[in-house]
């Protein structure tokens, strides 16, 4: 049965499910009907954070053009240009027996490409989702619904998965960001140029 999480919650993920090794996080959304007349490209990406909750360089930031970390315990599936059809338009999986024991939480968010050129923000974007599955049995653990709780913003922390012992937990967050990327990347101590 799948957990339905609203802002802020947090979960165990491997505590209560003890054979989870690989989770793969599927993220998702539609277009509503303020369209700006040009293609939404919005990207998923995932930000390894050291103990001081910043990521050191590239090799901690995945996405479309870095799609894995150094040792494939963080992997992104491949860059879905246009949001079309149901489902999860974009998916991230994290092997936990692969991240690095000096990460100590895996921040995972969504992006609008160009979105001030195209003049695009997240107040166009409908039933934006998150879900934690279990990438071996394909069993739906937790989803996080992100409502319609953005306007102006270009880009959203989903959420975050945390090491809290020897176990990992996940935490949504739904914080929205203006300055897309780059400000992304600046909160998680990245230079985006």
């Amino acid at each position: 049965m799948t957990i339905s999480l609203s802002k802020g919650q947090r979960i165990d993920l491997t505590k209560t499910n003890p054979g989870l090794k690989k989770a793969l996080i599927g993220l998702g959304w539609d277009i509503n009907k303020y369209s700006s007349g040009q293609d939404y490209d919005l990207d998923a990406s995932a930000f390894l954070l050291h103990a001081d909750g910043k990521a050191k360089g590239i090799e901690d930031f995945v996405f479309y053009n870095n799609p894995k970390t150094p040792n494939g315990s963080v992997i992104h599936t491949g860059d879905n240009r246009t949001g079309e059809g149901e489902g999860d338009d974009e998916q991230i999986i994290i092997d936990f027996s692969l991240v690095p024991p000096h990460i100590h939480r895996v921040g995972i968010s969504v992006t609008i490409h160009d979105a001030v050129a195209r003049n695009q923000n997240f107040g166009h974007i409908s039933n934006a989702f998150v879900r934690v599955v279990d990438a071996e049995t394909d069993r739906e653990i937790a989803r996080y619904d992100l409502g319609e709780d953005f306007s102006l913003e270009t880009a959203v922390v989903v959420c975050e998965l945390y090491r809290h012992g020897e176990e990992w937990k996940f935490q949504a967050i739904g914080s929205g960001f203006n300055g897309g990327l780059a400000a992304l990347c600046r909160n998680y101590g990245l230079d985006a140029q």
